[in-house]
C-alpha cells in the first residue's frame, strides 16, 4: 500500500493516531464511555486512515463541525476552571462538587482533537 502523505505528516498523523487511539481506551472506565470512546477512536481513526486512502475533506469538515459544536456545550465548564485559583485541580481526581473540572477536560480534550483533525485534513490528499 502506497502511502498518500510524505513521509513527515505519516510520522505526525501515526503519532496522532496513537495519541487518540490512547485517549479512546483512557475512556472506557469513564462514566460515559461508549460516547467519548467514540469520540477518540473516529479522531484517530481519521489521522490513520488519510495516510493510506483519501477521505473526503467534508467528511472531515463535518465531524470538526460536530466536535466544535460539543466543545461549545463545554466552553462554560472551562470558563468557570479558569476563574478558580486552584488551576492545578484539572491534573486531580473527579470531584462530583466540582463539575468544571470534567468539562474542561473534556473541553481540552475535544480542542485538542479538532487540532489534529485540521492538521489530518491539511495533509490529506487525493
Amino acid at each position: 500500500m502506497t502511502l498518500k502523505t510524505s513521509k513527515k505528516n505519516t510520522f505526525i498523523n501515526i503519532f496522532l493516531f496513537l495519541t487518540f487511539i490512547a485517549f479512546a481506551l483512557l475512556q472506557l472506565n469513564d462514566p460515559d464511555p461508549i460516547i467519548w470512546f467514540s469520540i477518540y477512536l473516529t479522531i484517530s481513526l481519521i489521522c490513520l486512515l488519510v495516510n493510506f486512502i483519501h477521505i473526503s475533506n467534508k467528511i472531515i469538515i463535518a465531524y470538526i463541525i460536530i466536535l466544535i459544536l460539543y466543545a461549545g456545550a463545554h466552553f462554560s465548564y472551562l470558563i468557570d476552571w479558569l476563574h478558580t485559583s486552584q488551576k492545578d485541580e484539572i491534573f486531580g481526581k473527579m470531584v462530583y462538587e466540582k463539575p468544571y473540572l470534567e468539562g474542561s477536560r473534556e473541553f481540552i480534550g475535544l480542542a485538542m482533537g479538532i487540532a489534529g483533525l485540521i492538521f489530518t485534513m491539511s495533509t490529506n490528499k487525493k
